[in-house]
């Protein structure tokens, strides 16, 4: 890997990602495209290890002429597909933004690839390659008694997002099986770690709580999820780059299963030992139970013997390491949180749905 073209780069994963891989690879020039929508902020990569190896371009991914200028420009060896639009509550109110941008879009930078890497051979095909994040939610929902989600399990989408993920995940194999581009596909568990934006449930919960507002939870807070810790995400995505076999799947979680409701008593208990003179201890008391959302999954679990087995790959941070680590980044973030909430209408929403105790 010379010239590495990461979508999504200034969004949750993507920049730390960037981050990881600046860090890692000492070589390795970095080319950064990203919307800045709502979720994906430039206050995500300050103060980065190598600035100078890391190119930061505004632009949407359905930009055919602007991908091929990048792809062209900086003669692109390696995409890291981060690009996508991932609330699930969002997708129920308006799935349109979410067809465009994790169909088409995935759809715009397969295309550029082919014509650069195929039809124009600009690069020998053993030296470049198409790495496409997905979720585990394409796999739909687990009953108590099913066995965790496998490379194998067969798609049942269950929201707009997760269909519009599923998709994607399809063209990419197309791609490949047709025309043969060289691409990997990790299927990744719940992510959470710093510069979450605090729509998605952990650092909601831990803004939240530092505000004294309530911390809602779906339903009875026993949906199970699988949790990984970002960091541990973004080196397994290295892993699969280094050591992983074009046209392979993997999947990628924190091999834990704890209730949205365990999360959220240990965020709580955490919070309580971090800020023991706030006036909201014990912070469990915020807790509120909410009307559960239309079409929500009961299980997610994730089976990661592949990418243990043949890669080594394995999670490196415990749920309880990585909530902690995650609190305390929070904690000790506030000018990241302020300018967070001063480029998007965050407080305000706040404001609107939760009642401060």
């Amino acid at each position: 890997m010379k010239k590495m073209l990461v979508t999504g780069g200034a969004g949750f994963i993507g920049s730390n990602f960037v981050r990881f891989v600046l860090e890692e690879e000492h070589e390795l020039e970095i080319i950064n495209l990203d919307a800045l929508t709502y979720a994906g902020s430039l206050e995500n990569l300050k103060d980065l290890s190598d600035p100078e190896r890391h190119t930061f371009i505004q632009g949407d991914i359905c930009n055919r002429s602007l991908v091929d200028d990048l792809l062209n420009r900086y003669s692109i060896d390696t995409v890291v597909h981060f690009a996508a639009e991932s609330h699930v509550d969002r997708s129920i109110l308006g799935p349109e933004q979410f067809i465009q941008t994790n169909i088409i879009g995935t759809y715009t930078l397969l295309e550029a690839v082919k014509d650069y890497w195929l039809v124009k051979n600009a690069l020998p095909l053993e030296k470049v390659r198409f790495h496409h994040i997905s979720t585990d939610e394409v796999y739909g929902t687990l009953e108590p008694d099913d066995p965790p989600f496998s490379e194998t399990t067969p798609y049942t989408p269950s929201s707009p997002y997760s269909a519009s993920k599923a998709a994607s995940d399809h063209l990419v194999r197309a791609y490949d099986h047709t025309y043969g581009i060289p691409v990997t596909i990790t299927n990744c568990s719940n992510n959470y770690g710093p510069y979450q934006f605090p729509e998605k449930l952990i650092p909601l919960m831990i803004l939240n709580a530092m505000g004294g507002y309530p911390l809602p939870i779906y339903g009875d807070g026993h949906q199970i999820r699988d949790w990984l810790f970002v960091e541990d995400h973004c080196d397994a995505i290295l892993t699969v780059l280094r050591l992983g076999s074009p046209g392979e799947t993997y999947n990628v979680g924190g091999d834990n299963q704890p209730t949205n409701l365990t999360v959220i008593n240990t965020l709580c208990e955490i919070m309580d030992e971090c800020l023991p003179e706030s006036a909201y201890v014990p912070h469990e008391e915020l807790i509120r139970y909410v009307t559960d959302r239309p079409g929500h999954d009961r299980r997610y679990a994730m089976d990661i013997k592949k990418i243990m087995d043949e890669l080594g790959w394995q999670p490196r941070q415990s749920l309880e390491t990585g909530l902690l680590k995650t609190v305390e980044w929070y904690l000790n973030h506030p000018e990241w949180i302020e300018a967070v909430k001063e480029q998007t209408n965050y407080q305000d929403w706040i404001e609107r749905n939760y009642e401060k105790r």
